[in-house]
């Protein structure tokens, strides 16, 4: 797998940030399997590039949470709406 980048990451929706999500854990077990069981040096250095192919992926799907819900409570007025005017 070659490295994500997170602005190809930003376009895509939740559902599908998920679903690569579970592939990306996937495939790192995978590499882990291969680890203990003597794989190819090629395979131990893959390791890496997935973990931080997850780390982008989660990291892009908190940025939009966290995004999301700033808009929302800037429209709302906030939990206490207008008490603080």
């Amino acid at each position: 797998m070659a490295k994500i980048k997170a602005r190809d990451l930003r376009g895509k929706k939740k559902e599908e940030l998920l679903k690569q999500l579970d592939n990306l854990k996937v495939e790192l077990s995978q590499l882990r399997v291969a680890k203990v069981t003597g794989g190819a040096a090629s395979k131990l250095s893959k390791i890496r590039v997935v973990r931080k192919s997850i780390a982008r992926v989660l990291t892009v799907i908190n940025q939009t949470q966290k995004e999301n819900l700033r808009k929302f409570y800037k429209v709302s007025g906030g939990v206490w709406g207008a008490a603080w005017l």
